[in-house]
């Protein structure tokens, strides 16, 4: 597997907020950045030496960006594996479109991880209001029907009850297929962050605990406040996951604890997460500069905790709240550059210290 030293270029599909601190870390380090995105003035653009601006779909434009760069990865799963694929013809590309191709897909990643022994909640594959209405019955509790590609931040997503109409239902959606899972009783809701380099040794970040607001990750505090019993088992899964993937790079691990201790996977990521800005002001290292280590092939670094931390993300309007917020001096925020400020939309978080570890 090839290193990619300090002063080559970086190629990064997505121009979002993860790709804008994924191609800071990059430049810390000493590369270059190119960022592939198919949105005008995106947060990633900002910061980066140069951006295409085109579809994901663009087979020209494809190639002349893998001319570009030494090596390629993602900042999002919502853009086509076959992309990808086309990209790995020219380029090393970290984590490869195979990874891609599970994550981005709810069946395939459901059903990736079931066959490694790991648990998930039940779910059902569903294709017609007549598939919904079985499965339903058939799983016996309040369930979330899903689409199956790109949803995320609680977009695509559909609460089941015994109220529910599932032919009007299945009419009014129109998603072709979905994926009906049922909801599971938790305690709480934690992320792994792992990273896996190319000689196959990995790091995991400390479990953060989670909580969202309408499908929005609100707050993570880290570390999580959580045995070691559960944190240790919680680590364990995250590297099954990335070796049995053959990762290279870093993937994020979304589980539930139920309330009898036992750990649900609920999806995966294969990228830095919203669950990891913690990192950023906890950690020795943080999950961006992990994430450009582990794709460029570099020793990865320690991910310990060097405080405790409360991500709060700034959504929508929230982000007018800086001013406030800055005034305190254990607060480090980080805000993403997005003009328009829209309900719903991530601008910024702002890291909250609680306490240094001695």
């Amino acid at each position: 597997m090839k290193i990619i030293k300090p002063g080559s270029t970086i190629g990064i599909i997505g121009g979002g907020q993860l790709g804008r601190m994924a191609a800071s870390a990059a430049s810390s380090l000493g590369y270059h950045v190119h960022i592939y995105t198919d949105k005008d003035d995106s947060p990633a653009s900002h910061v980066t030496d140069k951006t295409i601006t085109a579809s994901y779909t663009d087979k020209k434009a494809l190639h002349k960006f893998a001319s570009h760069v030494d090596v390629v990865t993602f900042e999002f799963e919502n853009i086509p594996h076959e992309s990808v694929k086309v990209l790995e013809e020219h380029v090393p590309v970290r984590p490869s479109w195979k990874v891609l191709h599970v994550s981005q897909n709810r069946l395939r990643e459901k059903d990736f991880i079931n066959s490694i022994g790991i648990k998930t909640a039940p779910y059902k594959k569903i294709k017609s209001a007549k598939d919904l209405r079985s499965a339903h019955k058939e799983i016996a509790t309040r369930c979330i029907l899903k689409t199956v590609e790109m949803g995320y931040d609680g977009k695509g997503q559909f609460i089941i009850d015994d109220d529910t109409d599932y032919e009007k239902l299945w009419d009014e959606i129109n998603i072709g297929t979905g994926v009906l899972e049922g909801m599971v009783k938790f305690t709480k809701e934690i992320s792994v962050i792992i990273a896996r380099g190319i000689d196959g040794k990995s790091e995991c970040f400390p479990p953060s605990h989670n909580i969202h607001k309408g499908g929005i990750l609100d707050t993570s505090v880290a570390p999580a406040d959580i045995s070691d019993k559960l944190s240790d088992n919680a680590k364990k899964i995250a590297e099954k996951i990335a070796n049995e993937l053959d990762l290279i790079g870093m993937i994020a691990v979304e589980m539930f604890i139920t309330e009898n201790e036992d750990i649900l996977v609920n999806e995966i990521a294969p990228r830095p997460h919203n669950s990891g800005h913690w990192t950023m002001d906890g950690a020795i290292t943080s999950q961006f500069e992990q994430f450009i280590r582990a794709v460029c092939g570099l020793p990865l670094g320690n991910p310990a905790a060097h405080s405790k931390v409360e991500m709060q993300n700034l959504i929508g309007e929230d982000v007018n709240s800086w001013e406030e917020l800055i005034k305190n001096p254990n607060n480090k925020i980080h805000l993403y550059g997005k003009k328009k400020i829209a309900k719903g939309r991530k601008m910024g978080h702002v890291n909250k210290i609680i306490t240094s570890f001695s």
